[in-house]
């Protein structure tokens, strides 16, 4: 925590670090400063009068205490007490024990958050139960809805997207493609001229741009741009994108892959979810090159076990890490320059 920091770990958000007994009862180092992070007493923590001391003394600091996965019981109320937020982890209880669970707690009227929320129906389920927060890999998941029409923005997004990745595509054309959305034509020059791209000239026209900076390089923000406007999905999911994508494009230079190939296939891999189409129908539309596609839908290729590598680091799949043989050290690396690069641009994304 010292030698990387919150901030490149996290940006603006919210961490949350699980504390064991001991650690609890030895103190915090100073760069677990209040803030920003949320301090998880872990279920195994006994409630000791010692513990619940060096907890009253965390919270008179101004620290953000939550309790995880927690079962109540009359030995848990000097917890509870100093609790901020509590947590739950659905995934290992059944529906009738998650209900109990949530019926119990709710007469202390803290927060809820249900964690390792996986599919939609769990979700669904928490949220009509009553939860505030939910933390799970179900987001970036599809919602498929056998029988309805893909929403008009989204086919707008999507055929935009596919023209965007035809290998063929002159710069007139893009010129064209961009002039027929005026409020797009004016994100994408007011992006150029943010400070995330650091020109040092003010671009007034994407005919300018082009000649700065490259066709390719257009291209790759527009498509961040265009993949930037579901409007209706959570901001972390394109979040998600860029931090695989920018993951992907790290490990392909260091391994001599083609880095272009490699953040588009990290961009795409929640495209199924952002247009809660499956992956099979999203890239039928795509003119996308075969090793793109085939690491898309069955992780093949270099391209594929590349973007298999990233799933597993990004969920804490070790055994897959390992398995890898890569150094960790320049792979922990990696996914903080990632991390950092992803937040610096998303931030951009909004204000633009």
């Amino acid at each position: 925590m010292l030698e990387i920091g919150l901030p490149r770990l996290v940006g603006d958000r919210l961490a949350f670090v699980n504390l064991t007994e001991r650690f609890i009862l030895g103190g915090l180092p100073e760069a677990f400063a209040p803030g920003q992070i949320v301090l998880e007493v872990l279920e195994s923590v006994a409630p000791t009068p010692a513990v619940v001391a060096s907890l009253q003394q965390l919270k008179a600091a101004g620290h953000t205490i939550a309790l995880d996965d927690f079962e109540y019981s009359e030995a848990h109320r000097p917890l509870l007490a100093l609790a901020d937020l509590i947590k739950l982890d659905v995934l290992n209880l059944e529906a009738d024990e998650i209900a109990r669970r949530v019926h119990q707690l709710q007469a202390f009227k803290l927060p809820l958050l249900a964690e390792k929320v996986e599919t939609r129906e769990q979700f669904n389920h928490c949220r009509q139960l009553g939860f505030d927060y939910f933390q799970g890999y179900f987001f970036c998941k599809p919602d498929l809805v056998q029988g309805e029409h893909t929403p008009t923005c989204r086919n707008v997004i999507l055929h935009m997207l596919a023209r965007l990745q035809e290998p063929d595509l002159e710069f007139s054309q893009l010129a064209d493609l961009i002039a027929q959305d005026v409020s797009f034509s004016y994100r994408i020059l007011r992006y150029i001229n943010s400070a995330a791209v650091g020109l040092r000239r003010k671009v007034d026209s994407i005919q300018h741009a082009a000649t700065l900076i490259g066709l390719q390089r257009i291209k790759t923000w527009l498509t961040i741009l265009a993949l930037s406007q579901v409007d209706d999905k959570p901001h972390e999911l394109m979040l998600t994108s860029l931090i695989r994508a920018r993951l992907c494009e790290i490990l392909a230079e260091g391994a001599g892959s083609p880095p272009s190939h490699a953040f588009t296939t990290g961009l795409f891999s929640t495209l199924d979810a952002l247009t809660d189409q499956s992956m099979e129908n999203v890239l039928a539309d795509l003119p996308l090159a075969d090793e793109i596609n085939q690491a898309l839908l069955a992780h093949a290729g270099g391209l594929g076990h590349l973007l298999h590598l990233v799933l597993a680091y990004e969920s804490g799949d070790w055994d897959t890490v390992d398995a890898a043989r890569m150094e960790t050290g320049s792979l922990s690396d990696a996914y903080l320059e990632a991390v950092e690069w992803s937040c610096n641009l998303s931030r951009s994304l909004l204000e633009t």
